[in-house]
């Protein structure tokens, strides 16, 4: 069972997003919830859950305070920060807790689901491949930062590709990288990582003879049953409809 830990001092909100994850993860996840930093804390000791959906801006001890905390316990938990306020003070400060994603309020629904999908990944050891990603920048033309962003996935996103490796490989702090990418292209790089991948697999389905399974290996999914479900996230269909409708 994936433990969720979300925390928000406003009830309603806490309401809301627990109901989006069962609605979307359903049995596969235990969803625990704090309204401060403090039980943040306390829930995190008892229950050690897997993933940490964070508010920042909480009476008595914020959510960065509270990560930083449990950072300093060992754990490798992900860590995702939902706020209001567009500031880059704590953007500078999830760097220190190394947050997988920084979503501001009111998220997307499409952005928060991937970004959980993704910390789910991760704690399954589907990252495992990671390094295997060429760091090597020096080949890069001299272009914009959009279109450094844009060949790099061209020339690998059909291998492990992260926030992390993304921010590691030009340079960035993962939260500066987020910030930038978004600015560039108006969505978080999770989810036009996914987008990009479903249309290579799209065209694929299209014009090959590929079984569905080997197509998933070429965009980047390992498991072919988690490519199938993104695919039908994002198609509405499976890939053996988008198919079959051919």
């Amino acid at each position: 069972m994936y433990k969720i830990l979300i925390a928000d001092d406003e009830m309603i909100e806490r309401m809301v997003l627990r109901k989006k994850l069962y609605e979307n993860f359903g049995s596969r996840c235990e969803i625990i919830t704090a309204e401060n930093g403090r039980e943040v804390v306390e829930k995190y000791k008892e229950n050690e859950p897997q993933l940490l959906i964070l508010d920042i801006e909480m009476p008595g001890l914020s959510g960065l305070d509270a990560a930083s905390q449990i950072r300093e316990m060992g754990s490798n938990s992900s860590i995702i920060f939902l706020t209001a306020f567009n500031e880059f003070d704590y953007a500078k400060k999830a760097i220190s807790v190394h947050a997988l994603e920084y979503l501001l309020k009111p998220c997307d629904d499409r952005e928060l689901i991937l970004s959980v999908e993704d910390a789910m990944r991760i704690k399954a050891g589907d990252d495992e491949n990671k390094d295997s990603v060429d760091k090597d920048s020096s080949e890069l033309p001299e272009c914009g930062t959009a279109e450094r962003f844009l060949l790099y996935i061209e020339e690998n996103y059909n291998k492990e590709l992260s926030v992390q490796i993304m921010a590691e490989h030009f340079s960035y702090s993962e939260v500066y990288f987020c910030r930038l990418f978004k600015q560039h292209f108006g969505e978080s790089f999770i989810s036009f990582l996914t987008d990009f991948r479903i249309k290579k697999a799209v065209d694929m389905l299209t014009n090959t003879g590929l079984s569905v399974k080997e197509i998933g290996k070429l965009v980047g999914y390992e498991d072919s049953n988690y490519f199938t479900k993104v695919f039908r996230r994002v198609m509405k269909v499976s890939p053996s409809e988008y198919k079959a409708s051919l």
